[in-house]
């Protein structure tokens, strides 16, 4: 009867275990207690009773006293003996474990505990049950490994442990069990090869050993199960290629070896060897080569899935004949070759009346979407064909596939608009259309697709309004609309859709207005990005109703007003970034609780107050607080300035605070002026001939890259708008230098090096930087060259002091009182020798702390002459003039005289930019005393050139 029933094959064999239940037909009938009581067999259940925990179905209520054993749920007893022969619990949700007395039951032949919730061990008391012929224990929670002495289970034919917790490798032991049937291990961790001896099964009908670490090659000897039907292998670490002599076993219908390491081509004739075949599955593996036309052969084949392989070729137009064919999946190999005909084998699919899945996404098909389309099975469910080289538009006839549950085109070169027709794939699920070129509005259409869970439009070139009949798609749960051209407000409709659980992204368009306080309704929402939009108002306070959310991205938009306490409560937050907007207040303290928080960006926006040190805000690596000047304090790593302590009990007023201030700066201007006389008096006048050692001749190309390294990175010591510096050691006397490489691809640079040239050719000053020879030639691939050579300063420039970048820098660049009071009066005489001194009056036009540099004494130079000019040309040509006075050069910080500034221009722009925002308390005070100061004493204008500079050394934090 046994073989009989294994013989009766079942349909596709998708449960297998139902044999079991086929098989065990054993009888239930009950002797009479008087005549077949075996005290053994009772105890033994009464043992197993006692060790279940948890039986919602009250089925052991049955196991008492008053009903004899061989009438308790799931208990039969041998017409003949009175013994326990099976012990069916099947899918009753016990919990429990197996006692060792369950050996005792001698006269077992099948157990089946199929789908409950037992755990702990196998006994190793099950090899007792000699006449044992089927255990199924599949879907529970087994641990530890397979008994080994289960080879005195020599009649077992149905043997399957699957979806367990098993461990170790199969044992050898197990090889005595020749009369095997079904030997189903899936699901479980076991480890080690696939035996050999498996081979030795002859009576073996289905094989299964998925979703375990089983590692190696399969062994040729399988082949020898001539009646082997049911092959699966799927999802172990399984390497080599498939022994041929498996693809001659001809009974075979069930194949499965996907997702494992194998590689090699499928036989040609796989098709006539294997023409059972309904299920042949082999994807996520290395395979290589054509699909098989032999395929076609295999008449009742159902399923043909190998994707996520390397094949090539195309698909055979002859497997249009498979009209059982439920799923074909192709998708991420290599096939098509871009031709504009790669989606002709679509049309030989029509009679294909049964396919539910076409998986086709990932490859290089070519060509259009042809009309032929809407004759594919009305069947048809999923249909794939994303990331390919797809053009033309989506065909009309689309709307005959009403069974749709997922249309993926994503990644085409797909134009056109998209035709309000899909809205009528009542059953979508799924829409993905990004990464195209879909032009036009989105179809308000869309909103018809009730059922829809997933929206993709991104990257394409959408326009107009979001529609609000997507408020319809109740379902939605993912929405990306991003990096289109989308204009208008987000609507409501949209907002209020509580169902957005996963993700809605907007980001990169052009979307405005406010942000509604609906958006409080995702309360499920885990993703909310809507950055680099125009949005604007304040940061809605609803948001903080949003506790799922762990991504949340408004950065790039025009949010004013505080950031809302209500956010608080958004706990799992993992990123937040507000950068980029006009948020103002104090940075929340908060945020510092957050303890998920691992990316937080708030820079650029007008944020003030201190900043916190707790949380994500002690890691300089994790936040970035950048371009908000009012803030203070923080970790040292942000180099932001500290926070004045002011005592509450004795508050000064502006009154008093204003005038003292004052006064010190108009002290520490008049000390710095007669600084500045007093030197100026007791220096020689510097000449304007460079003396003969100063003369030298052009140095080479040549001479250059030589002494550069090949203008190596590390000796690049700054660049700048018209080129860049390196360091170089000249020949000869070994002299250090700096060299500066002008780059002329960018626009001006020839002429900048003509104006550097034509002023540093006549001045001499001790405070500017000292030109030592000029290089205009062509390089080595008969390229424009021009560089200049200066004397190398060894403590860089003034603005690496001011601003250090590093934290090593911050704690050894210190400037003392007494260096900045040497530098600014350094800059002064640099600037009144080139106002007042030179043959013709030269205005530097970018002076800025990056453009004073420091020698060994930190004695200050000047340099960067690119944007000079000479007043006396200005004041020959007034087109030249007019050009000076509408349009300043270089940085803002510095203003060169007779540039139609008054003094208050002057110095609102020196507070702009130099000044740090912390101090501007002060500013009007300031401005007012300054001016006084120049109408008092009547000093030159270079003076209060010189006067902002000197605030910008001192009052540079």
């Amino acid at each position: 009867m046994k073989h009989s029933c294994l013989n009766s094959k079942m349909a596709l064999f998708y449960h297998f275990h139902g044999i079991l239940l086929l098989c065990m037909s054993f009888s239930s009938e009950s002797a009479t207690a008087a005549t077949f009581s075996n005290v053994s067999d009772r105890l033994a259940l009464l043992d197993f009773r006692r060790l279940i925990t948890q039986d919602p179905h009250k089925i052991m209520s049955s196991w008492n006293d008053s009903i004899h054993f061989c009438n308790w749920v799931g208990v039969s007893c041998s017409s003949s003996n009175g013994r326990v022969v099976t012990l069916n619990l099947e899918s009753q949700s016990l919990v429990g474990s197996i006692p060792p007395s369950v050996g005792n039951l001698t006269y077992l032949t099948g157990i089946n505990l199929r789908n409950n919730s037992f755990h702990g061990e196998l006994p190793e008391e099950l090899g007792r049950l000699s006449r044992l012929q089927h255990n199924n224990v599949t879907f529970n929670s087994f641990g530890g490994k397979i008994p080994a002495n289960l080879t005195y289970c020599t009649e077992l034919t149905v043997f399957s442990v699957a979806v367990n917790k098993l461990t170790g490798e199969i044992p050898h032991q197990l090889s005595s069990l020749t009369k095997l049937v079904i030997l189903d291990f899936g699901g479980n961790h076991f480890t080690g090869n696939i035996p050999s001896w498996i081979g030795n099964f002859s009576s073996l009908f289905a094989l299964s050993l998925p979703l375990n670490n089983l590692r190696g090659s399969i062994p040729n000897e399988l082949g020898q199960l001539t009646g082997l039907v049911y092959f699966q292998v799927y999802g172990n670490y399984l390497s080599g290629t498939i022994p041929t002599s498996i693809f001659n076993i001809s009974s075979i219908y069930y194949f499965s070896v996907a997702q494992n390491q194998l590689h090699g081509q499928l036989p040609p004739n796989v098709g006539v060897t294997l023409p059972a075949l309904e299920i042949f599955a082999g994807g996520v593996n290395y395979f290589t080569g054509p699909i098989p036309v032999s395929l076609s052969n295999a008449s009742g084949l159902q399923i043909l899935d190998f994707s996520i392989n390397g094949l090539t070729g195309t698909i055979p137009k002859n497997l249009g004949s498979l009209k059982s064919l439920v799923r074909l999946n192709f998708g991420l190999n290599n096939l098509g070759n871009g031709e504009v005909d790669g989606l002709n084998f679509l049309s030989s699919l029509v009679n294909c009346t049964s396919l539910e899945v076409l998986g086709l996404s990932e490859n290089n098909f070519g060509g259009e979407l042809h009309n032929s389309m809407g004759n594919l099975s009305t069947q048809l469910k999923i249909l794939t064909l994303g990331q390919n080289l797809i053009h033309g538009n989506i065909p009309a006839e689309i709307e005959n596939l009403v069974n749709l549950n997922l249309l993926g085109l994503e990644g085409n070169y797909l134009t056109g608009s998209v035709p309000d027709l899909i809205g009528k794939q009542k059953k979508l699920e799924g829409l993905h259309l990004h990464f195209n070129r879909f032009s036009g509005s989105i179809p308000s259409a869309l909103g018809n697709l009730t059922r829809l869970t997933r929206l993709f439009l991104e990257e394409n070139r959408f326009e107009g309004n979001i529609p609000s009949s997507l408020g319809n798609c109740r379902s939605l749960q993912n929405l990306n609309l991003s990096s289109n051209n989308l204009n208008g407000t987000i609507p409501e409709e949209v907002l209020g859709l509580s169902s957005l659980s996963i993700s809605l992204v907007m980001s990169n368009n052009s979307l405005t207005g406010s942000l509604s306080l609906k958006v409080g309704n995702l309360h499920n929402l885990v993703e909310l990005d809507i950055s680099g939009n125009k949005l604007s108002g304040t940061i809605p306070s609803t948001l903080g109703s949003c506790i799922s959310l762990e991504r949340l991205h408004l950065e790039g938009n025009k949010f004013e007003g505080p950031i809302p306490e209500s956010l608080e409560t958004l706990r799992g937050l993992e990123e937040l970034d507000l950068s980029e907007n006009n948020l103002t207040g104090r940075v929340p303290e908060f945020l510092g609780r957050f303890s998920v928080l691992r990316h937080l960006n708030l820079s650029h926006n007008n944020l003030e107050g201190e900043v916190s040190r707790d949380g994500i805000l002690a890691n300089a690596t994790a936040f970035s607080v950048v371009g908000n000047d009012k803030l203070c304090g923080g970790i040292p790593e942000l180099h932001l300035p500290p926070c004045s302590r002011k005592n509450p009990r004795e508050p000064l007023s502006f009154k008093v605070v204003i005038p003292a201030t004052i006064a010190a700066v108009f002290i520490s201007v008049l000390l710095c002026s007669l600084s500045i006389f007093c030197i100026r008096r007791k220096l020689p006048r510097n000449s304007n001939t460079p003396t003969p050692e100063e003369q030298q001749v052009g140095v080479s190309y040549s001479e250059l890259i030589k002494s550069t390294n090949g203008f190596a990175a590390e000796n690049l010591i700054g660049s700048g708008s018209f080129g860049s510096v390196y360091k170089g050691i000249l020949s000869g006397e070994g002299t250090i230098v700096a060299i500066k490489i002008m780059n002329l691809l960018q626009k001006g640079a020839s002429k900048s090096f003509i104006d550097e040239c034509n002023a540093l050719r006549s001045i001499r000053h001790r405070n500017l930087l000292k030109i030592i020879t000029v290089c205009s030639t062509v390089d080595h691939q008969g390229n424009d060259f021009k560089g200049l050579v200066f004397e190398f300063m060894s403590n860089g420039n003034l603005d690496q002091w001011l601003h250090p970048t590093t934290e090593q820098q911050y704690r050894t660049k210190k400037l003392s009182f007494t260096q900045r009071l040497n530098i600014a009066i350094d800059v002064a005489s640099a600037l009144d020798y080139l106002h007042h001194h030179c043959e013709t009056t030269i205005v530097h036009c970018d002076l800025k702390p990056s453009n004073v540099l420091l020698d060994d004494d930190m004695t200050a130079h000047v340099g960067d002459f690119g944007l000079a000019k000479f007043l006396s040309e200005a004041s020959k040509n007034p087109s030249i003039n007019q050009t000076i006075s509408a349009a300043l050069k270089g940085s803002i910080g510095y203003i060169p005289p007779g540039m139609g500034l008054n003094l208050t221009n002057h110095l609102e722009l020196m507070i702009a930019n130099f000044i740090p925002k912390s101090q501007l308390l002060l500013h009007n005070s300031l401005l007012k005393s300054f001016v006084s100061f120049k109408k008092l004493a009547k000093i030159h204008e270079t003076f209060f050139c010189t006067l902002q500079f000197i605030c910008c050394v001192y009052l540079s934090v």
